[in-house]
């Protein structure tokens, strides 16, 4: 069975929605629950970071795009992945985006201590800002580049899908992306009653 280790409101609401497209047995681990879930976490991730996936045979993957690559690898028919190969790339494109441009700036909003030698109030505030700045146009571009590739209603939503329509969740994207790229935010609010996912999302977001 997959175990998966993550919280409420977390990156881990992407891969428990993509386990739940694969219909297969799997194991939600809340590391808010109790000291023995971080310390069993630490063991597979040393840094700590979630989502973490244990897989059926021990083995661990980390980073929210390779475990998302891994379960549509896995299991075809689950339509995480596309079929065509074309298609595909692009999904993958989408995905390293999304972590390397907008995962990448929520962490420094959220930790910007992590990326500062002298860490005086000042500096936080400096660094929390630009990075949120860089944030919302980064989805801006997203929008731009990756909104025709999106689920339109037809078939099974992907994984460039759920990890957009969890990603925007966090640092203020989903207020600005209401102005500034009204189609998109229309489409992820759609997207977050789809009927597969939508326990899921409550569960992180009640």
């Amino acid at each position: 069975m997959y175990q998966l280790y993550g919280h409420q409101n977390s990156g881990a609401a992407a891969i428990e929605a993509a386990l739940e497209l694969c219909e297969v047995p799997y194991r939600f681990i809340d590391v808010s629950s109790s000291p023995e879930a971080v310390q069993a976490l630490e063991k597979l991730n040393p840094l700590k970071q979630i989502p973490t996936l244990q897989l059926p045979d021990g083995g661990v993957l980390t980073e929210s795009a390779a475990i998302l690559i891994h379960l549509g690898l896995t299991f075809p028919e689950s339509n995480l992945l596309p079929e065509n190969p074309l298609k595909r790339d692009q999904v993958i494109r989408g995905l390293v985006y999304i972590v390397s441009n907008c995962y990448a700036a929520i962490g420094i909003i959220d930790y910007p201590e992590r990326w500062l030698a002298e860490a005086d109030e000042s500096s936080r505030e400096n660094l929390m800002v630009g990075a949120r700045q860089r944030l919302h146009w980064s989805w801006e571009v997203f929008a731009d580049q990756f909104a025709g590739k999106l689920y339109l209603g037809e078939g099974s939503p992907g994984a460039l899908d759920i990890l957009a329509a969890v990603v925007t969740r966090w640092a203020g994207a989903r207020e600005h992306l209401r102005a500034a790229r009204p189609g998109f935010s229309a489409w992820l609010e759609r997207f977050d009653r789809h009927p597969a996912l939508a326990p899921v999302f409550a569960r992180h977001w009640p």
